[in-house]
């Protein structure tokens, strides 16, 4: 049996389920230690401007454990960031055989590998870039692959979510075999459960919502901020009402809130347009429902580490468009059979996917559903048990470059 600590900034609601299926696995011992716990109370999230707490476990199911932490329990910067006191002797008494630490923002991230390090325990290391965020400022981008290429050497292995992540990390001269798949994935069962459970009530949802039958809808889920770009949708969907006849005109629905959701109002009733919904923040139990009433799911973002709603969405079996700067984009979406994709920002191009996912929306779906039952919490463990046999097998703690 492998003893493996992981080692990550707070209980995640799309990490638990998986962290509960790691534990069942008779192999892995897993230890999992958060640096904070504020996510398991109500909380004011910036994006959604609002105070937020999930109806969902977060801690159930698995050992875990709070580090001793001085300073802010929340990110806010490098330099008001928790620091963990109590990392080595953990890592001491835990006599783990690999420490999994999850991204390098976070100091106690760094304290956790550089903690490992002088343990000789080998560090596996999953992160979300995908090369979209890259500085225009050539000094800060210099600084940044000075700082992770040290950082990458005392690596023993590295776990990439997807092909832009794996793409990020062989431009860090990471050897192939240094890289184990272990894909960013939701937890298919549970939400193609919940989607099929919703169908049941879809009629009722939809007349609770004031939409009349047998007009397709547009669904738009996730925070209502600049770098979501929602602005870019309302705009792409007033062309399409030009285009659209007045029978099957769609329903546009804005799930979620933020600091946008008063412009978007307000260009929404100044134009007198009745077809569009803004239904503020829905939790985590609700979405399946609104997943299961679309016909198509946009996520328009100017940039996205990933985007697992994408993945969650697909879960119900409909269509997706999403911009070019999504990063599951090259492993989730197939332009043209489950979705489209569109240049970010291009409103034209933007339009014109939403009218094909509209009018395919049902062959979409389909493939959609095939596509993520390829991409589960399954292929996760049995890529983390690859790298922890790689490392058993290897013997070698260190990677050489």
């Amino acid at each position: 049996m492998f003893r493996l600590a992981y080692f990550v900034s707070h209980p995640i609601q799309y990490q638990a389920p998986l962290l509960r299926l790691i534990d069942s696995d008779p192999e892995i011992d897993l230890t999992v230690f958060f640096y904070s716990d504020f996510s398991l109370h109500s909380y004011k999230d910036k994006g959604f401007g609002r105070t937020v707490k999930w109806d969902i476990p977060l801690t159930e199911g698995y050992k875990h454990e709070f580090l001793k932490c001085w300073g802010s329990c929340q990110w806010r910067g490098w330099l008001r960031q928790p620091i963990a006191t109590n990392v080595m002797s953990a890592l001491e008494q835990g006599n783990f055989d690999a420490v999994w630490v999850h991204g390098w923002s976070w100091l106690c991230s760094l304290q956790a590998i550089f903690s490992a390090n002088r343990l000789q325990v080998p560090v596996l290391l999953r992160g979300e870039a995908n090369g979209f965020s890259e500085s225009s400022n050539l000094f800060k981008e210099k600084a940044k692959r000075t700082i992770l290429s040290w950082l990458f050497k005392k690596i023993s292995l590295f776990l990439p979510i997807g092909t832009l992540n794996y793409q990020f990390y062989r431009s860090y001269n990471i050897k192939p075999e240094s890289l184990q798949l272990v894909p960013y994935a939701v937890d298919n069962d549970y939400f193609s459960t919940q989607a099929d459970l919703a169908k049941q009530k879809r009629e009722n949802l939809r007349r609770s919502l004031g939409l009349e039958p047998n007009r397709p809808i547009i669904l738009y889920a996730s925070k209502l901020i600049g770098r979501k770009r929602p602005q870019d949708l309302l705009n792409a969907y007033q062309h399409l009402l030009c285009r659209a006849d007045s029978d099957t005109k769609p329903y546009l629905l804005f799930v979620g809130d933020g600091d946008m959701k008063p412009s978007l109002e307000l260009a929404v009733s100044s134009s007198n347009e009745d077809s569009v919904r803004f239904l503020g923040f829905r939790n985590q139990s609700e979405l399946p429902a609104f997943y299961d009433l679309c016909d198509v799911f946009v996520l328009p973002s100017s940039f996205e580490p990933w985007g697992l709603v994408i993945n969650e969405v697909m879960n119900a079996g409909k269509a997706v468009v999403v911009s070019d700067k999504i990063g599951c984009l090259h492993d989730l979406i197939e332009d043209g059979v489950n979705g489209r994709i569109f240049p970010v920002g291009d409103i034209s191009a933007l339009s014109k996917a939403l009218d094909w996912a509209l009018q395919n929306s049902a062959s979409a779906g389909v493939a959609s559903l095939s596509k993520i039952g390829e991409w589960s919490y399954q292929e996760d463990v049995q890529g983390i048990k690859k790298a922890l046999l790689s490392l058993s097998k290897a013997g070698d703690k260190w990677n050489e470059y």
